[in-house]
């Protein structure tokens, strides 16, 4: 015969409040490193750009990279 045993270590709506707001951070925490690259380079010059070997068009997509690793 088989058992099957639910234990919760936590209460749920407490954990789940917990558990949203780090997400939240984290997902803030993200987007600044997003902006803040976006920014930096948007600043540089083309030629400073092509020293970095990056073109103007791709700076959306180091920055997305840098701040979400995909």
């Amino acid at each position: 015969m088989a058992y099957v045993n639910n234990v919760r270590t936590a209460a749920p709506g407490f954990a789940g409040i917990t558990s949203f707001f780090a997400g939240l951070s984290e997902r803030y925490a993200r987007y600044n490193v997003y902006r803040e690259t976006m920014n930096e380079l948007n600043e540089l010059s083309d030629r400073d750009l092509a020293d970095l070997g990056l073109a103007r068009s791709t700076i959306k997509s180091v920055a997305f990279e840098a701040a979400y690793g995909n």
